[in-house]
């Protein structure tokens, strides 16, 4: 075997079999499927505290009865209350047993205020909202019907659309979900954005441990340099590839357990499919996803993460190599490096709402910014050409970063007691012999 292999080896293994990277690779899967979980039995189950609502309706606005229908919380129970006062009530309601008192002045139907709401305890948002519309639809019923309209007649007129985006560039222009590429572009440039960032920075400290603990003077000895550079890139990056294959696999197994955690995910999956004019938003998105270029979005993530991952090792183990135990002194070195990877993150942000724009070309072509915003516009029809031009650059740019900064690791990897500046890195880099 190589000793670039060996070096790899040594890396990949020696990382894997620690506990701390079980108990990562275990414990995200879990972390994620936990909050998943939790929205989902919010989501399913709602809240079981039933809130209890007096209604003073001095307007009539009302007319006795609350359309339970056009509230957003169906746990509120609204009760009428009449012969009394508001001053009075106030300090009846609670020992009568509701949880709120709502007060309903009269009022000019053109400018309504003064309505007040008592309560012992500030109430929460989603029952604020759910009263406030209560009152906003009893009100513009009553302008319907100052106006001459019936409501009834005028809900049958009232449009609630949904637009279906058809892809004319898919066979028989297939339906498209711009809500499912908009997710899954942004989650794939934000996952190759962390990425880089974590398993570079431990390129970064791997380097900077084995210097100070002078175990690179004796490999070295018996290895080139730059050898033992490329070994520990590649065997961290083996590390990350890994350990995303794992968190893959473990959320998509785990993904079986939910409908079986909640079956009434599957009793309301059964009534959206009897009712035809219902439409469930999650199937929608999920029939999007399916509709997206998913080989290529696989072939390409993997392509701009080892790509931006390896350009980007190269430059922090080059950093590595010449700072000791001095973190100020490493977080200032590596503070340039950072500045593309966030700009990168920042141009896909808007790249994944205007993927054709000037901005998001250049910066899916810029080959210190392409490996995140070209994944922020993947899921879009992206012209041969840019896609081609892109991974040429980022393989070009891999090549020369690490040609440069082989030369700054073998020399900054033995040097002690002095802090270079980047001017003297950059003299390394094209120093010639």
């Amino acid at each position: 075997m190589s000793k670039v292999g060996l070096i790899i080896g040594r890396e990949y293994f020696s990382r894997v079999k620690k506990k701390s990277f079980l108990v990562t690779t275990i414990l995200v899967p879990l972390v994620i499927i936990g909050f998943y979980a939790a929205i989902i039995a919010i989501t399913v189950k709602g809240s079981s505290d039933k809130q209890s609502v007096a209604i003073l309706d001095e307007a009539n606005l009302f007319n006795g009865k609350v359309e339970m229908d056009t509230t957003k919380d169906k746990n509120i129970d609204f009760r009428f209350v009449q012969n009394v006062s508001e001053s009075a009530y106030v300090k009846k309601y609670k020992d009568a047993g509701y949880n709120a008192f709502l007060y309903i002045p009269p009022f000019n139907i053109d400018s309504p205020s003064n309505f007040k709401l008592h309560t012992q305890a500030a109430t929460s948002l989603s029952t604020n909202a759910a009263i406030e519309d209560v009152i906003n639809k009893a009100i513009e019923n009553k302008r319907l019907v100052s106006q001459g309209i019936d409501p009834k007649k005028y809900k049958q007129i009232a449009s609630d659309i949904s637009l279906k985006n058809i892809d004319d560039t898919k066979k028989e222009g297939a339906a498209n979900s711009v809500m499912a590429a908009y997710v899954v572009s942004f989650a794939c440039g934000i996952l190759i954005y962390m990425m880089m960032i974590i398993y570079g920075t431990q390129v970064m400290r791997g380097v900077t441990e084995e210097k100070t603990n002078r175990i690179a003077e004796v490999i070295v000895s018996s290895v080139k340099p730059f050898q033992l550079m490329m070994g520990k890139i590649i065997g961290i990056g083996a590390v990350g590839l890994t350990q995303f294959a794992i968190w893959i696999i473990l959320l998509s197994l785990m993904q079986f357990a939910i409908p079986l955690i909640f079956p009434e995910m599957l009793h309301q999956a059964a009534s959206v499919a009897a009712n035809p004019g219902a439409t469930s938003k999650a199937a929608e998105f999920f029939s999007g996803v399916a509709t997206l270029p998913l080989f290529k979005i696989a072939v390409s993530f993997i392509f701009y993460f080892l790509g931006g991952y390896l350009t980007y090792a190269s430059l922090f183990a080059a950093i590595g190599s010449v700072v000791s135990e001095d973190q100020q002194e490493a977080q200032q070195l590596v503070f340039p490096i950072l500045m593309p990877i966030i700009l990168g993150f920042v141009i896909m942000t808007k790249a994944v709402n205007d993927p054709n724009s000037s901005l998001a070309v250049f910066g899916s072509l810029f080959p210190l910014t392409s490996p995140i915003v070209m994944m922020g516009r993947i899921t879009y029809d992206i012209p041969a050409w840019q896609l081609v031009t892109s991974g040429v650059l980022l393989v070009g740019c891999f090549l020369l970063f690490t040609w440069l900064t082989g030369k700054i690791y073998r020399i900054g990897i033995l040097m002690y007691g002095k802090k270079p500046s980047w001017k003297e890195m950059i003299k390394w880099g094209f120093r010639k012999g």
